[in-house]
């Protein structure tokens, strides 16, 4: 199981911290040096090099996550702290789903055809589900130490 619990660390550390780096170093220092539409065509092209790692990080997530559970003998008898791991994770897991489908591909082609005011409004709402989701993972990390630690 340490493997499996390896590759969950790892991928959770990828989206997780691919997040802290976008919120809180890059979106500053782009809003500092760059033009809303150099701006927003620098949002668009990493999206999709963060996309690219997040959907296979949190596709193994999922699947190390479930084959933990499957090794303690299921939710019955996994730790509270996997119960809160789970919760969150899957949370997560649906607002990311939603930031992908609803708001970064309608704001992919806004940039592609130049719609700015448009292309802002939907940047502008992934940054609140960006927030809300680093927090969230902020939260799951913090339970999952504490929770190891409780035994």
């Amino acid at each position: 199981m340490i493997y499996f619990k390896l590759i969950h660390l790892l991928a959770a550390l990828v989206w997780v911290g691919g997040m802290f780096f976008a919120y809180a170093i890059l979106r500053p220092a782009a809003v500092d040096v760059l033009q809303p539409p150099q701006r927003l065509a620098l949002w668009n092209n990493v999206f999709h090099r963060f996309f690219n790692w997040v959907w296979p990080a949190v596709g193994l997530i999922l699947v190390t996550g479930f084959y933990m559970v499957y090794q303690y003998g299921g939710m019955s008898h996994a730790p509270r702290y996997v119960h809160s791991m789970l919760a969150l994770g899957l949370l997560m897991s649906v607002i990311y789903a939603y930031v992908f489908f609803a708001c970064y591909v309608p704001f992919s082609l806004h940039v592609a055809g130049q719609r700015w005011p448009e292309a802002a409004a939907l940047l502008a709402r992934i940054r609140q589900l960006v927030a809300a989701n680093l927090t969230l993972g902020v939260i799951t990390v913090s339970v999952a130490v504490i929770g190891l630690s409780w035994g």
